[in-house]
């Protein structure tokens, strides 16, 4: 299975705010349709109730009756001016409050990005991103942790590209860097989703493989192995040498660490004496 690319903390604060957003643009429409039709409504009560009592007043009825009926229709008029007044200062003091939000909600979007963005910088390598040193570290002592207290097998993964030298006095430095980027992608894609890759400096990577027996660690190798890529118009092979170890009872994340290094350093001795093989020692 491939690996899932490194995440940033699991906040969810930019998909909110981009919901809130999304109800206050909902809630502004809704609210224009609603002191339009207001707006609507009372111009068309008034419209109304001055058509009812126009005949009366150009009639020839009594003075103080058509005095009353004057009164009543400038006094409902009055009233529905007021309430008209009243909508438009709520709708402004609603629409301040609208405004004052979004500018809160971009705000809080922009110190997310941020707070991403420093995330990456402390967490992840620049050139491969995969993560580095610092988090492998940290995360190799709560997996052991974890291995410790339930009893499931842990293996550590050494892995160092043979070779880097060569291609950066042949080729230059950034066809070194673009080994070390093509080899990262090949191991993120062959390890599991619950599997750690991590550069750990230079040209050397670690590999956390939670549930994963020593044998298993086969797998992973034949699936880096024998692939190659193009430099310059000629083909480099991305070689390297392996070494891991799987926890033992009682063992330090350090302890495990440097047995597995060890085990790296005795494969690449072999290796050297064997050119175009990759032979792995546990």
């Amino acid at each position: 299975m491939q690996q899932e690319e490194p995440q940033s903390p699991p906040t969810g604060a930019p998909d909110q705010a981009a919901q809130i957003r999304t109800v206050l643009m909902r809630l502004q429409r809704r609210q224009w349709w609603m002191w339009s039709s207001a707006v609507l409504v009372t111009l068309l009560l008034t419209l109304a109730i001055a058509s009812f009592a126009f005949p009366g007043l150009l009639s020839q009825a009594e003075s103080f009756t058509s005095f009353a009926l004057d009164q009543s229709v400038r006094g409902l008029v009055g009233l529905v001016l007021l309430f008209n007044v009243y909508t438009i200062y709520q709708q402004t003091q609603i629409h301040r409050i609208q405004r004052q939000m979004s500018d809160q909600v971009d705000a809080m979007g922009k110190m997310e990005v941020r707070t991403e963005e420093v995330y990456k910088l402390a967490a992840l390598d620049a050139l491969t991103g995969l993560y580095n040193r610092r988090c492998g570290e940290q995360r190799l002592a709560s997996e052991v942790l974890r291995a410790q207290r339930t009893g499931r097998p842990l293996t550590v993964l050494v892995l160092d590209l043979d070779g880097l030298k060569t291609v950066n006095d042949k080729f230059g430095h950034p066809a070194g860097d673009e080994l070390i980027r093509s080899f990262a992608q090949r191991l993120n894609k062959a390890i599991r989703g619950s599997d750690l890759a991590v550069r750990f400096g230079g040209d050397e990577f670690l590999v956390l493989l939670p549930d994963c027996k020593q044998d298993e660690v086969r797998c992973v190798l034949g699936r880096l192995s024998g692939h190659t890529m193009e430099c310059q118009g000629m083909s480099v092979g991305l070689a390297f040498s392996a070494g891991w170890g799987t926890l033992e009872a009682g063992e330090s994340p350090a302890a495990l660490l440097k047995r597995a290094d060890d085990a790296l350093y005795v494969n690449k001795r072999a290796s050297k004496q064997a050119t175009g093989t990759n032979a792995v020692v546990s």
